[in-house]
């Protein structure tokens, strides 16, 4: 009996043991509970340079901050994320390409110094991770939206602006939104935020589905490149928190910039 219950407790501690958090890079004090809560408890982390995650060097401004991630160097990515360590909002963007290239570009916002990653599931599970520190004054989630202040929002929210191009390199698609992607982090401002946008091509098919926070940036802009044949439109439709829906059609315009 004794050998029977040490061997039971050998073999379930076996997996939380193969499925031990590799350390982190880049030191951060997040990185235990980022992991935990991005990618799951038993989920398979590596630290891998071909996720290519680019931003500026310097935070000029923490409310509206640039950052891509191009995962096209690896096969079989399922899921994309931006993560923010130190963010009250971590995750602002968790992209799911359909017919479309594992790259995401955005804006978002910044409280303080911060590692700021990119993350990319495999279709076997595995998680692969790049990133690295940016210095940041602080403050982006907590300060009002500049519409906020000016008071103008409501006159421009649900205005899109969108190009697409296709050209030798593929199709790529840009969309512009007019919305305070209010935090819940202002005094009297309630959380109200893009949750979701979804691209569809012109026959219908699924070109990636995106799932957005209120660390993006007020007025987000979400570049992206999907599959589509050179011609073809794309179709968008998103929603907000308030239940606000956002749908139209981009037209290609051939060969672009």
């Amino acid at each position: 009996m004794k050998a029977l219950i040490l061997a039971t407790a050998l073999l379930s501690a076996s997996p939380a043991a193969a499925q031990a958090l590799p350390p982190d890079p880049l030191g951060s004090p997040m990185w235990d509970f980022i992991a935990d809560r991005a990618f799951g408890k038993d989920a398979v982390v590596r630290f891998d340079p071909r996720v290519a995650v680019a931003f500026p060097a310097i935070a000029e401004n923490q409310r509206v901050f640039p950052v891509q991630v191009d995962a096209r160097g690896i096969a079989d990515v399922v899921r994309v994320m931006i993560v923010i360590d130190l963010n009250p909002i971590q995750i602002p963007i968790d992209f799911t390409p359909g017919d479309a290239e594992p790259f995401v570009s955005t804006r978002v916002k910044l409280d303080q110094r911060t590692p700021v990653r990119g993350a990319v599931q495999l279709r076997d599970g595995a998680w692969l991770v790049g990133g690295a520190w940016i210095d940041a004054a602080g403050g982006g989630c907590s300060a009002p939206p500049v519409s906020r202040v000016k008071g103008d929002w409501a006159q421009h929210l649900g205005e899109v602006r969108g190009r697409l191009w296709h050209d030798a390199a593929g199709s790529r698609i840009q969309l512009a939104f007019r919305h305070p992607m209010d935090t819940g982090l202002v005094d009297n401002i309630a959380l109200y935020h893009l949750e979701e946008l979804t691209l569809t091509g012109a026959d219908g098919r699924m070109l990636g589905h995106v799932r957005m926070q209120a660390a993006v940036a007020e007025d987000p802009v979400i570049t992206l490149m999907p599959r589509a044949r050179a011609g073809e439109a794309v179709r968008f439709a998103g929603r907000d928190t308030n239940g606000v829906e956002f749908r139209g059609t981009v037209a290609g315009q051939g060969t672009g910039g």
